[in-house]
């Protein structure tokens, strides 16, 4: 059975395609009325993870169960029309003979016409789209189109609302509002949504819990701060943000790197490893911190990169706002912010020298 206020929980789900092991053992506990985004690169599993909690595919082994109720695994499979699973698409996918109200309306159960009239508008109201409800899909922006779909799903109140990457086809500017909007009806809503993504930005910035997903398996599954400040791996801590790495050595709970000694975030043995911290730990300083030399200048708009050669031979890279007046060539000392990870080194290797990777 699923474990008490978890509207969705994955266990021990694998599937092969072929000889291709595309999910290797996946556990993963949803908890009612949350968001939790199942984030990794593209081929790492993710949308197949979607398709088994849908009902269109199969897995291999292991149980899904969804509001408590063993939807697959264990000899039983519960047919996707049956599983109160809602699916929304990245494009929106509306019928575009349809009207919104059309569509909306499409997959509601079956009601008389004014209690029908009065649902549609009731979720028109909150996806805020009021008065457009014969408009056809293509006198729509691609935003209203997604909140159409978001109302259609939300319509069919479904236990689960699966998000497969729905933002991915709108304009940058307009995919920040949007994405905003769509996570507040849900939360407003209080609906138990799953959102796929391979946007770092996009998982951290919406979900409640973020599952990283690596090569078929949840790495980590935790808040969105932990998996920032605390990831569990060093692959973790490379995929979700960009990543300063150093080769040092760890001893009694104190890294020590090209950029001097610092306290481990995470216990972590000692002897050698790659330490790892964020780019906005680095700290422009006049005489505090490691020697350095500005070898590059990288102008990005809202901030500038400087490509830092430390005097020991390490390189990192510094985020810095864009008036910062040193150039290259220009002097400079660093030093870190705070506690940084420590992970060991891999075998036969030393701890990256290197100043960004990942993100």
């Amino acid at each position: 059975m699923a474990e008490p206020g978890a509207d969705v929980l994955v266990s021990g789900v694998t599937k092969t395609f072929g000889t291709h092991r595309v999910l290797g053992g996946i556990d993963l506990e949803v908890p009612a009325g949350t968001t939790t985004a199942v984030l990794g690169p593209s081929g790492c599993g993710k949308t197949t993870l979607l398709r088994i909690l849908a009902g269109f595919d199969e897995p291999d082994a292991g149980t899904v169960h969804i509001g408590g109720q063993a939807v697959t695994g264990a000899g039983r499979s519960l047919p996707a029309h049956r599983r109160r699973v809602g699916l929304m698409p990245q494009e929106g996918a509306l019928f575009p003979h349809r009207s919104v109200a059309g569509n909306v309306a499409f997959g509601m159960a079956s009601a008389n016409r004014s209690e029908t009239a009065a649902t549609v508008r009731h979720w028109l109201d909150l996806v805020g789209l009021t008065g457009l409800a014969d408009a056809r899909p293509h006198q729509l922006s691609g935003g209203q189109q997604q909140r159409v779909a978001l109302a259609r799903a939300l319509a069919a109140r479904p236990r689960v609302l699966l998000l497969d990457e729905p933002f991915a086809a709108l304009d940058a500017g307009l995919r920040v509002r949007v994405r905003e909007e769509i996570v507040g009806i849900l939360r407003e809503s209080k609906t138990t949504a799953i959102l796929v993504t391979h946007d770092q930005g996009e998982a951290l910035s919406l979900a409640d819990t973020v599952a990283v997903v690596l090569t078929g398996t949840v790495a980590q599954h935790a808040g969105s701060a932990d998996v920032y400040h605390r990831p569990a791996t060093l692959e973790v801590a490379r995929f979700v943000g960009d990543t300063v790495e150093l080769a040092g050595d760890v001893r009694s709970g104190v890294a020590h790197t090209a950029l001097g000694a610092h306290p481990v975030r995470v216990p972590a043995a000692d002897g050698p490893a790659v330490v790892v911290l964020r780019p906005e730990q680095l700290r422009i300083d006049a005489e505090e911190g490691a020697a350095g030399l500005v070898t590059a200048r990288r102008f990005y708009g809202s901030q500038v990169a400087l490509h830092v050669q430390l005097a020991g031979g390490a390189a990192v890279v510094l985020h810095e706002p864009p008036e910062v007046a040193l150039q290259t060539g220009d002097a400079l000392h660093v030093r870190v912010g705070g506690s940084v990870l420590a992970y060991p080194s891999p075998p036969g290797g030393q701890g990256m020298a290197l100043g960004e990777s990942g993100g």
